[in-house]
Order: C-alpha cells, then sequence, then structure tokens
C-alpha cells in the first residue's frame, strides 16, 4: 500500500513539471544510476581516441552563476588500442570535452 502511495504522488509530480524538467530528473537518475558510457572522439571519418568505462558525462556550470559552460567532462578508461575493452595496462583518466572540438559521440556500451 505505501508503495503505491509512493507511486502515485511520483506520477502526480511528476505529470506537472515541464518536459525539461522531466529530462533534467531522467538524466539526474541515469547519471545516479551510471551507465557503461563509452566516448569515441573523431578526426574527420577516423575515430582517433575512445574512453571506455564511462559512469557519467556532466556538464559544467559555472560556480558563481550556474550557467552553463561549453564543455562536458568526466573520467573513463582510455581505450589506447581501440578495442571496446578496458585492458590490463588501460588506466582511468580524467577527461573534458568542449562544444567548439572535434566531432564525438557519447552512447552505452552494447555489451
Amino acid at each position: 500500500m505505501r508503495m503505491l502511495l509512493l507511486t502515485i504522488i511520483s506520477a502526480t509530480l511528476l505529470s506537472a513539471c515541464t518536459q525539461e524538467q522531466q529530462n533534467q530528473i531522467s538524466r539526474s537518475i541515469q547519471n545516479w544510476t551510471g551507465t557503461n558510457g563509452v566516448l569515441e572522439i573523431y578526426a574527420g571519418d577516423k575515430l582517433v581516441r575512445r574512453f571506455v568505462k564511462i559512469d557519467k558525462m556532466t556538464t559544467a556550470t559555472g560556480t558563481d552563476n550556474g550557467v552553463n559552460r561549453p564543455y562536458r567532462y568526466g573520467y573513463g578508461v582510455l581505450d589506447e588500442n581501440l578495442n571496446m575493452v578496458a585492458d590490463a595496462g588501460e588506466k582511468k583518466v580524467y577527461f573534458e570535452i568542449s562544444d567548439y572540438s572535434t566531432p564525438y559521440v557519447f552512447f552505452e556500451a552494447p555489451r
């Protein structure tokens, strides 16, 4: 009964949110639960870097004003041999991707 009541309240509150607020809630839940993300960086049509086992990518925000900055950051394993596997010796690193940089693709790993 308690779970049903909680579900009804949650559904009511969620339906009162705008689409953007719903998207933010969804992203925060996904960030909290984590994903098995992959980030691929391209130079033209050539894959030049890949990071695997990314829990989340975060959009940077200004410290004082809360305005979004033009880059994203996160932590992932640098896949040096581009085989989609975090091999022994490949380390977890911090990365930043600018909105103005070369093309990149972020997706959940199919495995």
